[in-house]
């Protein structure tokens, strides 16, 4: 057998971690490794396989797709495509009516910003602490943290940060130079991050009276994450241009940038394009994603998230020094513990389970929408599990390499 783990590494620029796992095929809510071993996925490659593997509905339009055209330039028309757009707009509803497709969340709010520019003619954007909104240089300039952006500055135009929640700070924040405010329904990297209800809502008011774009970031939070098609729906907002991504298309790579008729006229032909952007194979996978995601599914998410809540709430309770909080809406749930949450990520994985991190001390999780009860049980059952080793080897003293109080 070869030794793939050494011709990642050899061959792969090495920008990632390694977790240790050689991953072949998926089938349902599990990950398989070259050795036939099933892990239970949690994370759903960062929010991207939200039907999980397999399914046969995505499969089928896909192979469909395939075996008519997977690519065509954006000159020409195509039908799928078509289709494609005129479901996106008409699930984000509000002001949008046009969509701009791209291949991932990065380009969709890179093309956001860049819209942002043409339709005020101002190179000045409100963004938030802890946001994230990419690693293209544009999305960058949005994008908090040092270990992502010290490298790499000074970057593009003006970004002036504020306190997320904070809507003193963002009506001081904007001026008559100011092109657009970017922000997360909810905060996904930060640490899953809700603002206090109603923010989003006046954050809108606000930027409408001071006649500046409101960017809504929904590349995590969006395409039913959270229990709604939108995060901002649940607000009953709409935002200037919405940004889309991840598991859009079923898995296929995709972005979508959304924007109001007002903006859509100031954008001229070729100032922003994409080779591979709404191709007839991505446009194919988002008919078949949301064919499934219909009001049963949407409640489903925000009923086995809440289940999924309530049992990690219930461990906290039973370990409160090693857990701190549990937050999240429907399928989007952080974990924040006390310590060394990397730990905890890699006893899951031992136990079989994934899950990802966010900000220092919070396991994320986003597992698909076609997880069941019996699955988040299980996944609470092997932390319950983890939490009480650590607790017993500590109780004994004997150093465990776990999370300290």
């Amino acid at each position: 057998m070869k030794d793939y783990a050494f011709l990642q590494q050899k061959y792969i620029v090495n920008t990632f971690p390694n977790r240790g796992l050689i991953l072949v095929s998926g089938e349902g809510v599990y990950l398989q490794d070259i050795h036939g071993e099933k892990f239970l996925d949690l994370m759903t490659n960062y929010g991207v396989n939200i039907f999980g593997y397999g399914h046969p509905e995505i499969i089928k339009s896909l192979v469909h797709q395939i075996q008519r055209l997977t690519t065509l330039h954006g000159s020409f028309v195509n039908d799928i495509r078509a289709e494609a757009a005129e479901v996106l707009v008409k699930r984000c509803g509000g002001g949008f009516s046009q969509v701009y497709f791209s291949n991932s969340g990065a380009e969709s709010n890179e093309a956001a910003l860049k819209f942002a520019v043409l339709a005020t003619g101002k190179k000045k954007f409100v963004c938030c602490r802890g946001g994230y909104h990419g690693k293209t240089l544009g999305a960058l300039s949005a994008t908090d943290g040092k270990k992502y952006r010290t490298a790499f500055e000074p970057l593009l135009w003006e970004f002036i940060r504020i306190e997320y929640n904070r809507l003193p700070e963002l009506e001081a924040a904007l001026d008559g130079q100011t092109a657009a405010f970017i922000v997360e329904p909810i905060q996904g990297e930060a640490g899953i991050i809700e603002p206090s209800q109603g923010y989003l809502k006046r954050a809108a008011e606000i930027c409408a009276a001071k006649d500046v774009l409101l960017i809504l970031d929904e590349v995590q939070t969006g395409a039913g994450r959270t229990g709604v098609y939108l995060a901002s729906q649940s607000e009953g907002i709409s935002g200037d241009i919405v940004t889309l991504g991840k598991g859009l298309a079923g898995g296929v790579p995709i972005g979508a940038t959304l924007v109001s008729h007002k903006i859509a006229e100031k954008i001229p032909r070729s100032s922003h394009t994409s080779t591979f952007g709404g191709n007839p194979l991505a446009a194919a996978g988002i008919l078949a994603v949301h064919r499934l995601l219909d009001g049963e599914r949407l409640a489903h998410i925000k009923r086995i998230g809440n289940d999924f809540v309530e049992g990690l709430k219930k461990i906290r309770d039973d370990y409160p020094d090693y857990i701190k909080m549990v937050r999240g809406r429907g399928l989007m749930i952080g974990l924040e513990v006390a310590g060394e949450r990397d730990d905890i990520l890699k006893k899951l994985q031992e136990q079989k389970v994934l899950a990802i991190p966010a900000s220092d001390h919070v396991v994320r999780f986003l597992p698909p929408y076609i997880i069941e009860k019996k699955d988040v049980g299980l996944a609470a059952d092997k932390i319950n599990k983890i939490l009480a080793n650590l607790s017993k080897s500590r109780t004994k003293g004997v150093p465990s390499g776990g999370i300290p109080s």
